[in-house]
């Protein structure tokens, strides 16, 4: 699944190149994952957990994808431990066990990490 993910963004990428806002890659990624078949809710909201208790509080990330894989994008020249420490967050706020951090404004090609939790 995460595979598919990664290729869907290599496309885009490979389209669109660097330079743009976060927000066109948020919409080219929405129409590559429904091309490709990608299971996606673009800016869900989701609970936050805190021990056993669900929180009022909730966050949005860029991409849910097969319910289970949280997908982050930036566009900026390079990832740092505040964009990792977001997903990382993300994840364990989430109870979700992978993140994908994908980075669009590098350059001369995309920049992504795995965060498992």
């Amino acid at each position: 699944e995460s595979y598919r993910i990664m290729g869907a963004c290599f496309n885009v990428y490979n389209l669109m190149g660097c330079g743009f806002l976060e927000a066109v890659y948020q919409e080219c990624l929405e129409l590559e994952f429904t091309r490709s078949d990608i299971p996606f809710k673009a800016k869900p909201s989701i609970h936050l957990y805190f021990r056993d208790i669900q929180l009022k509080q909730e966050y949005v990330p860029d991409f849910l994808c097969f319910e289970k894989i949280i997908v982050e994008i930036k566009a900026v020249e390079c990832l740092n431990n505040h964009h990792r420490s977001q997903v990382f967050n993300y994840l364990k706020g989430s109870r979700k066990h992978l993140g994908l951090l994908i980075n669009f404004g590098h350059s001369p090609k995309v920049e992504y990490e795995r965060i498992v939790l």
